[in-house]
């Protein structure tokens, strides 16, 4: 069941990936046709936006992301017990040992970033090294050593590299749409049924690609906690263990400190928590009960 399910959530996230490159190119056809009237060619300048975007990322997440999170690097003098689990969990997987990091906030969270296991770096807050025993922070940290031994650190990098670029193209567009930059040929005898329905859609894909690119990068981050929590089981041998730390973090409220959104699907647990109702829905991590239901079904 264990191993079924991480190649289960492996290929949905290649699904999600393309199909982010997808709108990623329908957002650059339709800035290219409304500003220029050549959709092609607003084709290939989004597919050069996004892929610079996703190199300097690349290049520079662990750095980024650390100092966006608050985040300071600690050595085993300071935090022993923190370090030793971390070195414990990355021997069993396999994996270089990560740069250690420590966020101080009361609130029970960690994460990893880096864009390979050899660039790694795990984070953990205060208040989750100050509540959790020995047996659940292994949980925990099998759980981010499984992301950055299947590379979903550099999965969720690129992702959060694609959807600023989505939401960069968009504003640029509507903003030149606005102060008159749309001045592509409004056709004179050639107008028709079909360069209404193009030019409608292009005025959609403009104005709702941010949103679409939330709701993908959402999928991406589930999708990869599910195979997370899977992986940590796997290294730990001890499904008790992560369950229950999932338990001690299902009544954990938001972060002290606020969040970036760009590096929110980082967390292990939900970092804002800040939303209700039908707002839960865009949260970048499934609900702790439905993470602990697929692990007691293992």
């Amino acid at each position: 069941m264990l191993y079924q399910q991480i190649a289960s959530n492996k290929r949905r996230t290649v699904l999600l990936i393309i199909l982010f490159f997808l709108l990623l190119s329908a957002i650059g056809y339709a800035l290219g046709y409304l500003l220029a009237g050549q959709g092609d060619f607003g084709v290939i300048i989004a597919l050069i936006i996004g892929g610079i975007y996703a190199i300097i990322m690349i290049f520079q997440s662990t750095s980024v992301v650390m100092s966006m999170n608050h985040a300071r690097e600690v050595t085993e003098a300071e935090e022993p017990e923190f370090y030793q689990i971390v070195e414990d969990m990355a021997m069993v997987a396999q994996v270089p040992m990560p740069k250690v990091y420590v966020i101080d906030d009361p609130a029970l969270n960690a994460f990893a970033t880096g864009s390979s296991p050899d660039k790694a770096a795990v984070a953990a807050t205060t208040g989750i090294l100050r509540v959790m025993n020995r047996e659940e922070m292994e949980a925990v940290i099998g759980h981010e050593i499984s992301h950055v031994r299947n590379y979903d650190i550099r999965i969720s990098t690129i992702a959060v590299a694609l959807a600023s670029a989505v939401t960069l193209l968009s504003s640029l567009g509507g903003r030149m749409m606005w102060y008159g930059g749309g001045r592509r040929r409004r056709s004179d005898d050639r107008d028709s049924g079909v360069e209404m329905l193009i030019l409608v859609f292009s005025l959609i894909a403009v104005m709702l690609a941010p949103l679409a690119a939330s709701l993908v990068q959402l999928a991406i981050s589930r999708q990869r906690e599910y195979l997370a929590d899977a992986g940590s089981v796997e290294l730990t041998r001890n499904p008790q263990g992560m369950i229950k730390a999932l338990r001690k973090l299902e009544g954990q409220g938001a972060m002290k400190e606020p969040v970036d959104s760009a590096s929110a699907a980082l967390y292990i647990n939900e970092p804002t928590k800040t939303k209700r109702g039908f707002q839960e829905l865009f949260y970048t991590h499934p609900s702790i009960a439905d993470r602990i239901a697929r692990l007691e079904r293992m």
